[in-house]
């Protein structure tokens, strides 16, 4: 049986932890007494961060790297063993999208996203198994809802997730056959409310933007967090995303019209595009923020995955994919008659 140390007795390493999810993960990990490892291709925010935690009474070193680079992720645990000699938890979070019509799209840009969606998540897990196969720990690998149903106009994104999951999953049967005493999680996170639309790659004639239901970046940390002390296989945030990836392996081509129908349009804002190079695929974003610019409703909590990680919803997949397919028909119906006004 995997056993799992507390937050407050762990070190956490953060791959992509000066934006979005894995910002949102550093500060509750840190306020919640985890001895950090931060890192990111930004010095400035990385910085920033980190001194904002040491203020606070927390513990938090930076390493600067570029993931998608596998020394340089060997780097990152050279300097958590230099700093606190072991590493509990390794969270490979850092990702990056693309939004573009997939015939349209580049393939230097398509295999630049790869590197950093996915070859990041092979190179962090195979070091940080490394670390972990004695004394065991966590490993917890950011996939998402398009690691089960693919997103038109990402469709790109959507391959490197689906890569994620299947690596993912590989992984864990062969650790689980291995006997070690690690646990390997994938987090699913539907649209959530980060700077991932503005930093993008974007080959729409608009800026992008999420489609509903959005939720709040605490969600997925509250998520990840919960993973590093419970051993989970994996945990989808937001039942929406399980409910759609549910109605698509029940009738996927209903969902494929759907999400036609519904999906591609509204992934289009009403905004002019940022300049192209405006991008964290080429290169790195200077700003420390967690929070995006999603106009509509952002829920703060999902019910969902709090009553699933907790162990509350004997049959959480059924009790997800039915309110997921509720939410998906009352969107239906709302969006039929704003059609009609």
């Amino acid at each position: 049986m995997i056993r799992l140390k507390p937050l407050h007795q762990q070190v956490m390493v953060i791959t992509g932890a000066s934006s979005g999810i894995g910002l949102s993960t550093a500060r509750l990990a840190a306020q919640g007494g985890a001895r950090l490892v931060l890192a990111a291709r930004s010095e400035g925010p990385l910085q920033q961060l980190t001194q904002e935690i040491t203020q606070a009474g927390g513990q938090a070193i930076y390493v600067v790297a570029d993931v998608s680079q596998e020394a340089e992720v060997q780097q990152i645990a050279a300097r958590a063993l230099d700093a606190y000699g072991q590493v509990d938890t390794w969270v490979n979070n850092a990702g990056v999208g693309l939004y573009g019509a997939l015939e349209e799209i580049g393939t230097d840009d398509m295999r630049r996203l790869f590197d950093v969606n996915f070859w990041s998540v092979v190179y962090g897990s195979r070091t940080a198994l490394g670390l972990l196969r004695e004394q065991g720990g966590a490993l917890i690998n950011m996939g998402s809802t398009a690691s089960e149903r693919a997103i038109p106009l990402q469709g790109i994104y959507s391959a490197s997730k689906h890569a994620v999951k299947g690596f993912t999953d590989a992984l864990r049967m062969e650790v689980q056959d291995a006997g070690l005493p690690v646990s390997v999680t994938l987090i699913k996170p539907g649209p959530i409310d980060t700077p991932f639309p503005l930093n993008a790659r974007n080959y729409l004639d608009v800026e992008p933007q999420h489609v509903p239901p959005v939720y709040a970046p605490e969600t997925v940390a509250r998520a990840v967090l919960q993973a590093a002390e419970h051993p989970a296989r994996d945990v989808f945030v937001g039942s929406g995303g399980k409910g759609i990836a549910a109605f698509g392996q029940l009738v996927p081509g209903a969902t494929d019209r759907a999400m036609e129908r519904f999906v591609i349009p509204r992934t289009h804002s009403d905004k002019p595009p940022l300049p192209r190079e405006q991008n964290a695929l080429d290169r790195p974003s200077e700003r420390l923020a967690e929070r995006g610019d999603y106009p509509g409703l952002v829920h703060a909590r999902s019910r969902y995955t709090e009553a699933a990680q907790a162990g509350l919803i004997r049959t959480a997949g059924l009790v997800g994919s039915g309110l997921g397919l509720l939410s998906l028909a009352l969107w239906r119906r709302r969006h039929q008659r704003s059609a009609l006004r």
